[in-house]
């Protein structure tokens, strides 16, 4: 992300009353197993600092996407202006980025596109457009109003433009300075407005080309693509694999949830104490002196009890102790003024009413989701579906991945090294990452180069898997040789990333004997195969396996160093992040940073990730950085 998008929130408009869908509410209509308005905020996120839904209907469900909801603030008049004028008034940021919830299709770069216009032409709004065709075969510019780009300062005169009574999205346009953005792609622009759109869109989405899904990509080149634009691609090609399996809890670790778990109990099932102490009527506590109470019995963990304290009356109760009726209080012991077998006496200002008492479903209540589908469970997960009494959950099937190395200079360990040939190391490296993600894995080993034994592996590969990966064969100068044979076999793409290391991949489905999988053609390089790997095939892999696959968490940090970086293409360099003596982190590289040196990755313990737009970097400039704990 450009480091300037950071001052850009955005906003979902999802306020208008759906009349051409029926009146229903279209942001939350089903759309390629999500809705809409989720589809758009995958969209949005990446782009910008933070994501707002401006919504007057069904607040609790776009609330359940995670990010905050706000109502129309301009009463009577339900439309995109008014969503506007509240999303600037609550804008945290200089600038506010509008898309509308049925436009699942936005372009990736269209903050970066209308943040580079707003700027360069010192307005006080960018809006996008496209040129259209009529007709009669002329060619006009269509503006897309709600798809704009508007500094905060230009509320006023929204605000003005309202209060007259006008409502046309663009009509407060000639009170202000506006940029138009012309972007080549007008499908990007499209919305879903009936019904009857939508389920043809849903048709055309069960079995896409993957030239259908990147023509929706604004100025798509094979053989100069950003990574962003490819990672977004094979996001929106690849589907999940269908099958779900009920497994015992044990089993259930590091596999994909497949369905909502649905708490059948209250936890905690009563009231409760959190402390070991005595209970009371937090009434009773006096703020000029001390407050004396007569012990009446014991409460334990566990054991249903029919004491009842009245006034001036308390009872001992360990942790976990069901709080008796009449009590909302508990002092801890170690706080009591003075103690004895009978009486607890309680110094002013000890506790407050209501201290120390956990409430009944204060964790989950029954009948409310207790962990959500598509969630990687991890330990703590299973200690909840335990305290919940569920013996088994519902997973998602393991997805299968085969995997192989092609090149005649590589030899298996155990073999002896000819001149010039090489262990093969990629195939280990993969191997543990795609342990790591839980996959069922088959290691085809080293496929030979020629056209009959690839074309035999990448079959074979594809009938016994869901995923087929490969690593070398795809650069420059094998690449009309692939290509053949790919071809062959299925619906291949090859890309020229503008990344560093990595920049050949190859990427589509194959198809044998009436089974396809996804095909992840990797570089040959060490380095270039795990970076790779991990910033295009794992979050395939992981919406294949339906989990949650959320964007990759930077770290933002101090560089230790100078490092040198050409603008234009992203870079990962492998880094070593440290602790500094005045307690802030920096990271340094690992040295020399090329593709093959396998050592730097074994050495670093992160990844610094350096956008297109990134210079060179002075020692104590901020980077982002992501670690590797958990990853490769």
């Amino acid at each position: 992300m450009d480091y300037r998008l950071h001052s850009i929130s955005a906003l979902i408009l999802a306020g208008g009353r759906g009349t051409r869908m029926g009146r229903v509410d279209k942001g939350l209509q089903p759309f390629r197993g999500a809705t809409l308005a989720s589809h758009v905020l995958q969209r949005l996120a990446p782009q910008v600092a933070s994501v707002a839904i401006n919504a007057n209907r069904n607040l609790g469900a776009y609330s359940a996407l995670g990010v905050p909801v706000l109502p129309d603030e301009l009463e009577g008049y339900e439309g995109p202006l008014a969503g506007l004028q509240t999303g600037l008034r609550h804008c945290a940021t200089d600038l506010l980025l509008t898309a509308p919830c049925d436009s699942p299709f936005l372009p990736s770069d269209l903050a970066q596109r209308l943040l580079d216009a707003l700027q360069a032409q010192g307005a006080d709004l960018a809006v996008a457009a496209t040129l259209e065709t009529d007709a009669a075969g002329s060619t006009h510019t269509q503006l897309h109003p709600v798809f704009c780009l508007v500094r905060k300062s230009a509320l006023p005169a929204l605000d003005a433009y309202l209060a007259s009574g006008a409502r046309r999205m663009d009509g407060w346009y000639r009170s202000i300075k506006v940029a138009q953005v012309l972007f080549s792609d007008s499908a990007a622009f499209r919305n879903i407005n009936t019904l009857e759109e939508l389920q043809q869109e849903e048709q055309a989405a069960a079995n896409p080309s993957l030239k259908d899904v990147a023509s929706c990509l604004s100025a798509y080149d094979p053989d100069a693509l950003p990574v962003r634009s490819a990672q977004r691609i094979i996001r929106d090609f690849v589907q999940p694999v269908r099958g779900v399996e009920q497994v015992a809890l044990r089993s259930a670790l590091d596999r994909v949830l497949a369905a909502d778990v649905i708490s059948p109990i209250n936890v905690p099932a009563h009231d409760n104490s959190a402390m070991d102490g005595f209970a009371f009527a937090g009434s009773q506590l006096k703020t000029d002196g001390n407050t004396t109470l007569k012990v009446i019995g014991t409460v334990l963990a566990g054991r249903p009890t029919a004491l009842q304290p009245g006034p001036g009356e308390c009872v001992r109760i360990m942790t976990g102790g069901v709080m008796p009726d009449g009590c909302d209080t508990v002092l801890p012991q170690e706080l009591a003024a003075d103690l004895s077998e009978v009486a607890v006496t309680i110094a002013p200002n000890t506790v407050r009413s209501g201290d120390n008492r956990r409430f009944k479903g204060e964790d989950l209540a029954a009948g409310t989701p207790a962990l959500r589908k598509g969630k990687l469970l991890r330990p703590a997960d299973l200690g909840l579906a335990a305290s919940l009494g569920l013996a088994e959950l519902p997973v998602q099937r393991r997805l299968r991945v085969a995997f192989f190395s092609t090149g005649d200079e590589l030899r298996s360990i155990g073999e002896a090294l000819a001149e010039g040939c090489v262990y093969d190391s990629n195939r280990y490296t993969l191997f543990g990452m795609l342990q790591r993600l839980g996959c069922d894995i088959v290691d085809m080993g080293i496929v030979k180069d020629d056209a009959a034994s690839l074309e035999e592996a990448l079959r074979t590969a594809c009938e016994c898997a869901d995923a087929v990966i490969t690593s070398g064969g795809v650069s420059v100068g094998a690449a009309d040789y692939t290509k053949q044979v790919m071809a062959a076999v299925g619906d291949v793409h090859f890309w020229k990333i503008g990344m560093r290391p990595g920049r050949p991949l190859a990427f589509g489905r194959l198809r044998s004997n009436g089974r396809s999988a996804y095909l992840f053609g990797l570089p040959g390089n060490p380095v270039a195969v795990m970076v790779s790997f991990y910033f295009f095939a794992r979050h395939a892999l992981l919406r294949m396996m339906g989990a949650e696959a959320p964007a990759d968490q930077l770290l933002r940090v101090r560089s230790a160093q100078a490092i040198r970086k050409k603008p234009g293409r992203t870079e990962y360099q492998r880094g070593i992040l440290t602790t500094a003596l005045d307690g802030t982190r920096e990271v340094r590289i690992t040295g020399a940073q090329g593709s093959g040196i396998l050592r730097s990755m074994a050495e670093a313990n992160c990844m610094l990730v350096l956008p297109d737009e990134q210079g060179n970097i002075a020692p104590g400039d901020m980077v982002d950085v992501v670690l590797f704990e958990g990853l490769v």
